[in-house]
């Protein structure tokens, strides 16, 4: 076993010595409402630049002072830096970009690169319906604050579009879904030393009863709701107790086809736990093609610093006043 662990040791020290040279950049796009990925996904980005090297750039929706405002679901910072990037990875939600920032996510998707995607990019964008962008999503009940319609273009991207979860209960307070390993996909690179976990997240719905996830998915984690509105309501039928919490696929937007990782899973206190910061950061050095930057036990999933985040929830519930500098320099 140590001779297993010192040579899976100084293979990654290898890979990264040759990476070094040419490091891959990576950028983050956050903007949601209720799961605080404005503080989610610094915390992985810190992890990767420092145990990788890798640039890593990390865009926010600010107000008009330019301070962090998950609300703001017209601004969109860092785009620009797709022109330049090996991987995307999107924690948005009912985001509606101008057109130069949509532009430079669609030249990206264009370039046949990766995409990495978490929980609430199921329904990434929400545009007006008659925008021309309304097939990745559009509002289609302007009364109602939480109306999504469309999104076939996101589930194209990520294999599937917002649908429905099995209910918020004590959002924080409690572990609401149980995670295994699909026993199909245990030797698959994203999944070494994983092991069984429960997730703050509350089950978002993605397969069965009608729906199917698209493309070519290979099922990674399944996860079991602990409570469910759906079950309450007579509704499991249409909308089963389990349903799969991450996955691969490819996409075809570009001139070829590029790795996808999805995960559906991203509440704030999720990201606690090692386990799921292992498969995230995993997820990510898979979609880079990376594979053997991952030690048979998994990489390590130490903070770089402190994370201690707001609880989910909408409204004013995520920290006011920060910078971006604040929150990952």
């Amino acid at each position: 076993m140590l001779r297993v662990s010192i040579l899976s040791f100084v293979a990654s020290t290898l890979a990264v010595s040759m990476l070094a040279s040419d490091p891959p950049r990576i950028v983050f796009l956050t903007g949601d409402e209720e799961y605080r990925s404005e503080e989610s996904m610094p915390m992985l980005a810190k992890i990767l630049r420092r145990d990788f090297g890798f640039h890593v750039s990390v865009g926010f929706s600010l107000d008009e002072n330019g301070s962090i405002d998950p609300n703001a679901a017209t601004s969109l910072t860092r785009t620009e830096k797709l022109k330049d990037a090996d991987l995307m990875v999107l924690f948005l939600r009912f985001r509606r970009p101008d057109e130069a920032s949509f532009r430079h996510i669609l030249d990206y998707l264009k370039s046949g690169k990766p995409v990495v995607g978490f929980r609430t990019s199921t329904h990434a964008f929400r545009f007006a319906k008659e925008s021309q962008y309304s097939d990745w999503g559009y509002q289609d009940d302007p009364t109602f604050v939480h109306s999504f319609a469309g999104g076939n273009l996101t589930r194209e991207l990520l294999g599937q579009k917002w649908i429905t979860h099995h209910g918020h209960f004590s959002d924080g307070y409690k572990k609401l879904t149980s995670v295994t390993i699909d026993s199909a996909a245990e030797d698959h690179p994203i999944l070494r030393g994983l092991e069984r976990f429960e997730a703050y997240s509350w089950l978002y719905h993605v397969e069965g009863g009608g729906d199917t996830i698209a493309g070519d998915p290979q099922f990674l984690l399944n996860g079991k709701s602990l409570q469910s509105n759906k079950e309450d309501r007579g509704q499991l039928n249409r909308y089963p107790i389990s349903n799969p919490v991450a996955w691969t696929k490819t996409h075809s937007h570009g001139f070829n086809y590029a790795r996808v990782f999805m995960t559906t899973l991203g509440h704030p206190y999720d990201f606690k736990i090692p386990m799921m910061r292992r498969f995230a950061l995993q997820g990510i050095l898979w979609a880079l093609s990376c594979d053997d930057l991952i030690p048979p036990n998994g990489v390590n999933t130490e903070i770089d610093g402190v994370y201690k985040p707001n609880n989910s929830g909408f409204g004013d519930k995520y920290k006011k006043g920060l910078k971006p500098d604040d929150l990952f320099e």
